[in-house]
């Protein structure tokens, strides 16, 4: 990844100063020389700050104090980009961030507010390293695991000071677990041996299997449903045979394949088949109706018959007890007769025989008659209740005779119709029948496992096998192997220019334990079993440069080729000059000559590597040593030398 650091910029608090500019040079090993408490250590989590770190390492002091903003213009294939970061304050970090990208960038005096913000700049340098954004592992929720991100990458960049010479720690924010399970994550991928491809294959077989898993679940049931089928197939045919759908002499075949073509030939019988015509049932069905109507007329006249002759009975019995009273009465007013035989009698002396008197009695003897005459009459009464009792009794005989006849047709009529039910219902049943089975043959057809889905799923497993085979964990730690042979071979070539132990000593890179190995005399011993400065600086930066060598041949490779190392001559200076004459409070280191030839070596193959690799790595070293050191190496160039003056101005 063509990426490198064209110029550092701090925008000061105090209005009406100028912003503070360190350039560097592209492709060179830039150098800034100066002694101890100048901000040297400042330049590289400034840096970090302005590629959007999560939090801000730059030192709380004068330099946060007197920047507002910092930042840092990059070079990419895109052009320039200037990535400025408000200094934060009394917070770890913020967000706010002040983005101009051009084919050269004009840096602003002043930023008066911010243009974008922290998650612009990381997915646009995401973008520019051409990273895949899908996870390492498919579904997986462990932060580590997440996709790579350029903030990954920098650990191959950067070496601060507590780094470069440290036996426990070989790269940049690996002494965090976080950070240590990130980075070896992305360790295969920076290698080569896990490439966006195989990600994406990753990612392809993990939804292919679980889309397998799924259809096979899928099969299963079918397959089950199709066993059962088998099962049942046998007996449907004998159902279809107990029904009249196929000939009783039906031979029912052992065969899936024969019964199934046989359930298929039934499917398209009719359900009256065998039946009797319901039309023939129709004209019973209609007698059937009248006699019903003439079972409730005659029902209905029976019972007002029946209320009838109970009414006559009432009245017959009240004539009687009528009767009864009125030959009581008869019998006590039988006046008439006795007046006239008194009368006729001359002897008797109860009546008077003056003409006057017979009068009087013939009256009364008329008025008698009249009375006896009516409670003579009470008998023929009596016989027309007895006609009209006899008459009622006859129709109520026969009104129930014709009723009997008819319920006694109607329940014959209802035995034969008890066939016609049962032939309706075998049709009905039949017709059920014959439904349930065409569903069920449609549904074994559409659900047989020989069908498309089958085929599906023998598609998928062909190309799960491929993905699976692209995967594999063999072929990536295969792959893995060899990037790191590719390492060790640069690192081997790189560490007897450097003022190492055991220049001989081939190397191997762990990364389960991101360190590395030295093996001497037969025995392998980690980088922290090693003693000296000299042999951790050695490994430091023979690795990180092979590392570099590594990236910068793949073809746009995402690690950016930028190698920035702080104080890389710590382990060589326990002493220190006398104060200069420009300070007299400035002190500086002094190298003894074998230790100036060891920080020189150091610098030579910066220079050599550099030279190498041409414009595609720049290399910024932040050291005390000064051009009695380096001077003379070819691809030098020196940004700026720190004594009397600071990364921070005084007037500031």
């Amino acid at each position: 990844m063509y990426f490198q650091i064209k110029k550092v910029i701090l925008w000061p608090k105090k209005d009406g100063e100028k912003p503070r500019v360190l350039p560097f040079a592209t492709g060179k090993v830039n150098v800034i020389s100066g002694r101890s408490k100048t901000g040297k250590s400042a330049v590289i989590p400034i840096i970090d700050y302005c590629l959007a770190a999560e939090k801000c390492a730059i030192p709380v002091g004068v330099i946060r104090e007197k920047c507002a903003w910092f930042g840092v213009v990059v070079d990419t294939i895109e052009g320039e980009k200037l990535l400025a970061r408000r200094e934060p304050g009394k917070q770890q970090s913020t967000g706010d961030m002040f983005v101009l990208e051009a084919a050269h960038v004009a840096i602003p005096d002043e930023i008066v507010q911010k243009n974008s913000n922290v998650d612009y700049v990381k997915s646009t340098l995401n973008r520019l390293s051409g990273l895949s954004n899908l996870e390492f592992e498919p579904a997986a929720t462990d932060s580590f695991k997440s996709r790579p991100s350029f903030r990954d990458l920098v650990a191959f960049t950067f070496q601060p000071q507590n780094i470069v010479a440290n036996p426990d720690v070989l790269f940049f924010k690996a002494d965090t677990s976080e950070h240590r399970e990130k980075l070896k994550t992305i360790f295969p991928y920076v290698l080569g041996a896990i490439t966006p491809q195989l990600l994406q294959a990753r990612h392809e077989l993990e939804h292919l299997q679980r889309g397998v898993r799924r259809k096979e679940s899928e099969l299963r049931t079918r397959q089950a449903a199709g066993a059962r089928w088998q099962r049942d197939g046998q007996e449907w045919l004998r159902l279809a045979i107990e029904y009249g759908l196929l000939p009783a002499e039906t031979e029912i075949p052992k065969e899936w394949p024969l019964t199934l073509e046989l359930l298929r030939k039934v499917v398209r019988a009719e359900p009256s088949a065998g039946d009797e015509t319901i039309e023939a049932m129709d004209i019973t069905l209609a007698r059937l109706k009248e006699l019903r109507f003439q079972e409730t007329d005659l029902t209905a006249q029976y019972n007002i018959g029946k209320e009838r002759r109970v009414e006559l009975q009432q009245l017959e019995d009240s004539t009687e007890a009528y009767a009864d009273s009125l030959k009581i009465q008869r019998d006590r007013l039988s006046l008439s007769k006795w007046i006239r035989d008194q009368v006729v009698d001359r002897d008797s002396i109860i009546f008077e025989q003056s003409e006057k008197g017979r009068g009087r009695l013939n009256n009364l003897c008329m008025a008698l008659d009249a009375t006896e005459m009516r409670l003579r009459s009470y008998p023929r009464a009596v016989e027309s209740l007895g006609r009209e009792t006899i008459r009622q009794r006859e129709a109520i005989k026969e009104t129930l005779f014709k009723l009997k006849a008819v319920q006694k047709e109607i329940e014959a009529i209802e035995q034969r119709s008890q066939i016609g039910k049962q032939i309706a219902l075998r049709r009905e049943r039949n017709a059920r029948f014959l439904g349930r089975l065409e569903e069920s043959v449609l549904l074994f057809e559409t659900q047989e496992p020989s069908s498309d889905l089958s085929n599906e799923i023998a598609s998928i497993r062909n190309r799960v096998e491929q993905l699976q085979y692209l995967v594999q964990e063999g072929r990536v730690l295969a792959k893995q192997e060899q990037a790191l042979e590719k390492v060790e071979h640069f690192a081997a070539k790189l560490i007897p220019q450097l003022d190492g132990e055991w220049p001989e000593a081939p190397i191997r890179l762990i990364v389960k334990d991101l360190t590395i190995k030295v093996n001497r005399d037969g025995r392998d011993d980690f980088l922290w079993e090693i003693g000296s400065g000299a042999n951790w600086l050695a490994y430091h930066v023979a690795v990180t440069l092979a590392l570099q060598g590594l990236f910068l041949n793949e073809p746009n490779h995402p690690v950016p080729g930028v190698l920035i190392y702080d104080q890389p001559s710590q382990v060589y200076f326990p002493t220190r000059r006398a104060p200069s004459a420009n300070n007299v409070n400035e002190l500086d280191h002094k190298f003894k000559d074998e230790d100036l030839e060891a920080v020189r070596k150091v610098f030579r193959l910066f220079s050599k590597v550099v030279s190498k690799k041409k414009a595609e790595l720049q290399i910024i070293v932040l050291d005390h040593a000064d051009e009695e050191v380096w001077g003379g190496l070819p691809n030098l160039h020196l940004v700026e030398e720190w004594r009397g003056k600071e990364l921070v101005p005084r007037n500031w």
